[in-house]
């Protein structure tokens, strides 16, 4: 669209076209309030992305001050690129998780790329090298061949730009249900290492510095990117494939180690990303941070299409571009840089003293903004809250399973995909490249040495949505629990948390009830077990045609292994070792693997957590790692204790296990009662193993490649590791591959 015929600011409000960027009648009249005029068309539009959810956070802001955000180690909490913990040497690590839902749903391939591509840019532009990538991924249940499409190409767009970029896919996860039928998650997460004096921030200081774009060309792709994943999807939705932007993970390694130089030169100021919004956020939001004012010169702009509008350029969400300020009269030193990767450093404005933004093309002033307007003061909602009906049903649901076989029900719930190998996925990833992963996918945690010191670092995606959905204070709790259990059961200390919180459209009342509660639990449980939230992303309004996904809120953690002698896996070690059970199974089959499989449904209670219980087992654990008396360590979730067992053995050769089961067996078995480990220990251990931690020994492990689980004297389950294995391993091809 030229500027000739771009509709004038009264058209604009007559005829409502603001509704159309995604800004409410009243917001339209904020806007005219905070001008003092009525704003032209790429004024709406920087007002509309700037305002949206995915960048304001206007609804969510509120029940995000509940989060924990400071804590020993913390050297930057929520606010810029990435969140940085201190873990000593005067070495941190960066870290934080984004989402990329509406974009993979509409063109899944790209949509998770660019996901990869921007989590890579966050954590870069704090001044750490990008070590380790993770992903949060939940779809449907792969029966449909949309489903099918929408994982395959998900999973080969992650692979295709990480495999590129040379940074290694080293964990996640992978759940499936009909709640996410219409509407995937790709939630990305990157983890970076950082000396402590090379932190940047993202800021344009000093008035009269030289503002400089950097990277790719910008072209058309993205435009409203940042207002389309702030909508629900819709049969519509397909028409705004233009918003699913391009990545080129070529252009994003020369700009990654372009900045890793840069942020060498005292001539930096601040450096960020231009993701959501592109241009628009990294400038008035760089600026506002620092109580300063940008004037950008639009026609500097380095573009690849003819004829873009200032609304064009300000609004793309073209990738591999970032902002940086640079002191005036350096410019050169930072082009130079640029230059020695291939790539284009450019001049595009400078600071000003007034907090505003204000953008010129040909020569004529197309937009001036207060910075703050846009940034720090855009509006904040208190939405109204309220229980749903079906959680006070739920409430008073006691469901107890009957089973009749325990062998069958075994086999079936590790075919049961969100249970079942993900070998599929994690196949097509290099989680190899740059020979520093030690723990690679497929056990609780995945663990990456930190190269010239002794330590190592364990990282993990959790969240069991299900809970989540029948209890949000007691879902988000087990959430941030979980995810501490896999670090801990890596030999690894939990030092923090980022988080995504996946949710459906926040002004319905009992949807904005999921996130508060959800946030409450979380928040509990990070206080307890120390794990303070230091950067994050939100993604709400993850509907289609009305229905919601199950409340999501992902949880990425990372921790420290302080010795790489500590670094724990979870699969049995040799014969003779004895089998130990942390915690006490109860009669909790709410939202459990079981229940799905036998009713198809998930309803009733979820399962209880105390959280003083959870942080006494996980030191007791953690302690006895430390100690040197623990073989392998897995904790209990999914499936319960028999896929608990599965588990530790798929990856052993020729070994197997005897465990003996008393009181209720169905629940000793698959029960997914929360706190719980399961731990082999070496004989000449088992004394300083008891003295540590409180668990009961069920059985050891054996040298027939057969799981033989008894009770009293009847065996009820004994089943060759291979049956096992072939089951687990074979499922996921095996529906991939079938005919509907």
């Amino acid at each position: 669209m030229s500027l000739l015929l771009e509709p004038s600011p009264t058209i604009i409000k007559e005829q409502k076209l603001y509704r159309e960027m995604g800004l409410t009648d009243e917001e339209f009249a904020m806007v005219e309030r905070i001008l003092g005029r009525l704003p032209n068309y790429t004024e709406t539009g920087i007002f509309s992305v700037m305002w949206s959810e995915h960048c304001s956070y206007k609804n969510s802001k509120p029940v995000l001050k509940k989060f924990p955000t400071e804590g020993k180690h913390v050297l930057q909490g929520p606010g810029e690129g990435a969140g940085i913990v201190d873990i000593g040497d005067g070495l941190a690590v960066a870290f934080k998780i984004e989402s990329h839902n509406h974009p993979s749903a509409i063109e899944p391939y790209q949509g998770a790329a660019t996901g990869v591509g921007g989590i890579i840019r966050d954590v870069f532009s704090m001044g750490a090298r990008p070590i380790a990538l993770l992903n949060s991924l939940r779809f449907g249940e792969l029966t449909s061949p949309r489903v099918k499409y929408l994982f395959e190409r998900v999973v080969a767009g992650i692979a295709g730009y990480g495999n590129c970029v040379g940074i290694p896919t080293v964990g996640g996860e992978v759940q499936f249900d009909a709640a996410y039928e219409g509407n995937p998650l790709v939630n990305a997460m990157c983890v970076g290492v950082i000396r402590h004096e090379d932190i940047q921030k993202g800021i344009a200081a000093g008035v009269g510095n030289t503002v400089m774009y950097v990277g790719a060309k910008t072209g058309r792709d993205g435009i409203h990117g940042a207002t389309f994943a702030s909508e629900e999807l819709t049969e519509q939705s397909e028409q705004k494939r233009p918003a699913v932007q391009v990545g080129d993970p070529f252009m994003e390694k020369l700009l990654l180690e372009a900045c890793l130089e840069v942020i060498h030169s005292d001539a930096l100021i601040g450096m960020q990303d231009m993701g959501a919004a592109g241009l628009t956020s990294s400038s008035a939001e760089m600026a506002s941070k620092a109580g300063s004012g940008i004037e950008l010169n639009l026609d500097l702009v380095p573009q690849r299409e003819t004829g873009m509008t200032p609304y064009e350029m300000m609004l793309s969400e073209s990738q591999e571009r970032m902002l940086l300020v640079v002191q005036k009269g350096r410019e050169q030193e930072i082009i130079d840089v640029f230059a020695k990767y291939g790539l284009e450093a450019k001049a595009i404005g400078r600071v000003t003293n007034d907090q505003m933004l204000r953008l010129y093309h040909r020569g004529e002033v197309v937009a001036e903004i207060p910075v703050d307007a846009l940034a720090k003061d855009a509006p904040v909602y208190h939405k109204p809250s309220q229980e749903p009906a079906y959680y006070r049903e739920f409430q008073t649901i006691e469901y107890v399973p009957t089973i009749n076989d325990y062998e069958e029900t075994l086999l079936a719930l590790l075919s049961q995909p969100t249970i079942a190998s993900k070998e599929w996925v994690y196949e097509q990833y290099d989680y190899m490249v740059r020979t520093n992963t030690v723990v690679a996918p497929g056990s609780d945690a995945a663990v990456l040495r930190i190269r010239g010191t002794n330590k190592a670092l364990a990282m993990t995606t959790d969240c069991n949505s299900r809970y989540v959905y029948l209890d949000p204070v007691i879902g988000g709790k087990i959430a941030i629990a979980e995810a501490a259990r896999n670090i801990v059961c890596s030999g690894a200390q939990p030092l923090a948390v980022t988080d995504c919180l996946n949710f459906g459209n926040p002004e319905k009342p009992e949807i904005f009830w999921q996130l508060e509660k959800a946030v409450e639990g979380m928040s509990e449980a990070c206080r307890m077990l120390e794990t303070p939230v230091i950067s994050g992303n939100v993604s709400l309004y993850n509907e289609t045609n009305g229905e919601a996904i199950y409340p999501t809120p992902i949880v990425g953690m990372v921790g420290v292994v302080e010795d790489i002698n500590h670094i724990t896996t979870q699969s049995f070690k040799q014969p003779g070792d004895f089998i130990y059970v942390i915690g006490e199974a109860k009669r909790e089959f709410g939202g459990s693997e079981l229940q799905k499989w036998l009713t198809g449904r998930i309803f009733g209670k979820a399962p209880t957590i105390d959280l003083h219980v959870e942080a006494e087992r996980q030191q007791q654990l953690l302690t006895a790692i430390r100690a040197g008396v623990v073989a392998s360590a897995h904790d209990i979730s999914e499936g319960g204790l028999a896929i608990a067992l599965a588990e530790s053995l798929m990856s052993t050769n020729g070994l197997g296990a005897y465990v003996t089961i008393d009181g209720d067996v169905v629940a000793e078995l698959f029960s997914e009662t929360q706190s719980r480990f399961i731990v082999s220990v070496k004989k000449e251990h088992r004394q300083a193993f008891e003295q540590l931690v409180q668990a009961i020994c069920i059985g050891e492990v054996t040298n027939d490649e057969m799981l033989h689980v008894v009770n009293g004297d009847t065996s009820i389950i004994h089943v060759p590791v291979e049956t096992m294995r072939n089951v687990w391993k074979g499922a996921i091809p095996c529906l991939l591959k079938s005919k509907d």
